[in-house]
């Protein structure tokens, strides 16, 4: 065979930036192909209890001056439906690999740990931020909020909260080793947690017990973030929020990484 007709070997460099770029792409598309569920299905949620609860509290004050409950009710609603959708695309992509058998068509080619995790975690960020996006888009027009009070930090929220239950759903997705599993998860704890955290009240009506426990809570501090950075007003301290919710991530981060390197139920 002449030597033109052999094809030079692709080098690739301490990370695999084309293996994961197309991998990350994959992810993407895997929830672009269902819009209609992924997309449009959380947001019309978030609308439809916008709506009911418009309906049942005509005329209700919030615990803040400077907001109608209407307009307090928008950023948490909104930023629930990123924190359920980022946890769900990456949990649900790692255990239908799982239960279908074809997780090892990822873990064959020659992506390494960090590659597979940024991949994944890029995938679930992307989802949650256009869910965020529209959400806010469509509740803001109905609570009438007008335009971010601070785009930078309602930013930083949205990106910080989609990172962090992007990260958690690797996890979950990992130890789950069926649907009923990952289930039991988003129904009993992401669920309760985004619904609690402060979505639908100030903690100020919580007892004092309670309240001191709520502010370390990071679904408190995603949600109270985001409503700062839509309408300026918050529960806590901005600054802390973003400083434990960096934290957090660089902490689930580090292990996830170590529990995909380690090949915990994916390669045993």
């Amino acid at each position: 065979m002449k030597a033109e007709h052999f094809t030079r070997p692709v080098k690739i460099g301490i990370i695999n930036w084309r293996g994961m770029y197309t991998l990350y792409c994959k992810e993407v598309h895997r929830f672009m192909k269902v819009s209609l569920q992924t997309l449009a299905a959380p947001v019309v949620t978030s609308a439809l209890f916008m709506l009911v609860f418009t309906l049942a509290l005509e005329g209700r004050t919030s615990a803040f001056e400077d907001a109608t409950y209407m307009q307090f009710l928008a950023p948490g609603l909104a930023m629930m439906a990123v924190l359920q959708n980022a946890f769900a695309n990456t949990s649900s992509s790692i255990i239908i690999g799982k239960v279908q058998g074809n997780i090892v068509d990822i873990l064959m080619p020659p992506l390494g740990s960090f590659e597979l995790l940024v991949a994944f975690l890029f995938g679930g960020i992307t989802r949650g931020v256009f869910v965020g996006i529209i959400s806010i888009t469509i509740l803001s027009l109905i609570g009438k909020t007008g335009f971010p009070h601070h785009i930078v930090v309602a930013t930083a929220f949205l990106l910080l909260g989609s990172c962090a239950m992007s990260l958690v759903g690797i996890l979950a997705g990992i130890w789950a080793n069926k649907f009923d599993s990952l289930a039991a998860i988003t129904n009993f704890v992401i669920q309760p947690l985004s619904f609690l955290s402060g979505t639908f009240y100030s903690i100020d009506r919580l007892p004092d017990t309670v309240e001191r426990f709520a502010i370390f809570n990071p679904f408190f501090l995603v949600i109270d973030g985001f409503r700062y950075g839509i309408l300026g007003i918050s529960d806590s301290s901005v600054l802390f929020g973003l400083f434990v919710l960096f934290i957090l991530n660089v902490a689930l981060f580090i292990t996830s990484y170590y529990v995909l390197e380690s090949g915990y139920k994916l390669k045993s």
